[in-house]
């Protein structure tokens, strides 16, 4: 009788197994919904249609910005007023062209991990959202800004990150562009690999400008073959950069790192 009940209690676990595997099946290939009828209502007509491409510039190039005198008002793509009445957390807007990332970026009030399981509209999904923590500012003038974002398989989110193993790709697409309520940031990508996957913001000193110096040697001494860098670029202590962050599929004990430098601002 005994044997029944066991038999019994591991065809109960395994159809519990095979019905979450389901469940986690349909997230994945649903990830990302919400988020186009999102971008339906805080993308304006004023979206430009096509961003030129960012290209290479020398070491600690100071950021670019136009004289006053020869200022166009500067247009912002993203309804802001509209996104922040979904959510308030919502304060910057990623895109980057040649891939599918076009999203916003949240930041939670004293919780770090809300956002790894709940979307920019605050709903419960396996997609969560792009976002950062509260060990960043929300303006973009620390050095290095960490954002966050799945690898989902059905490629949103921050999957398309995973093309930068592609040499060609990443030779191709290196503009990450930065939308704010007030300023457009434009980032040049120079390194993308597979990283462990430490805290970068709790294990690195970025405000120590020698620590912070090393770190970037140490990208751009990588002999990793897997590794796309940019070695005819120099970035330097006093450039302020992006990382973005993902799984790698390959190995659930790393990451893979796009990181991006700050060459010009449009306000």
């Amino acid at each position: 009788m005994k044997k029944k009940y066991v038999a019994a209690g591991l065809c109960l676990a395994a159809v519990v197994c095979l019905g979450a595997g389901i469940y986690m099946k349909v997230q994945e290939v649903s990830a990302g919904r919400e988020y186009d009828g999102l971008k339906e209502e805080v993308l304006t007509s004023s979206s430009p249609e096509e961003t030129p491409k960012a290209t290479a510039q020398a070491a600690s190039t100071p950021v670019v910005t136009t004289p006053e005198a020869e200022k166009a008002p500067v247009v912002i793509p993203i309804d802001f007023a509209a996104l922040q009445q979904i959510n308030p957390d919502a304060y910057a807007w990623i895109r980057i062209p040649g891939t599918a990332i076009d999203y916003p970026v949240l930041q939670r009030e004293g919780d770090n991990s809300y956002y790894l399981d709940h979307t920019a509209e605050g709903t419960q999904a396996a997609e969560g959202a792009i976002f950062t923590e509260d060990y960043n500012t929300k303006t973009f003038e620390d050095v290095n800004t960490v954002i966050y974002g799945h690898d989902m398989k059905n490629g949103t989110m921050f999957q398309n990150l995973l093309k930068y193993k592609d040499r060609s790709f990443f030779d191709q697409n290196r503009e990450v562009i930065i939308y704010l309520p007030d300023k457009i940031l434009h980032y040049q990508i120079f390194a993308a690999y597979v990283y462990d996957d430490r805290h970068l913001m709790e294990s690195i000193n970025f405000d120590d400008k020698e620590i912070y110096q090393k770190y970037l040697d140490r990208i751009f001494s990588t002999r990793d073959m897997s590794a796309s860098i940019d070695t005819d670029m120099e970035v330097a202590a006093d450039d302020r950069i992006v990382t973005l962050s993902t799984c790698n599929a390959a190995d659930s004990e790393t990451r893979y790192l796009v990181q991006a430098v700050l060459i010009s601002i449009d306000e």
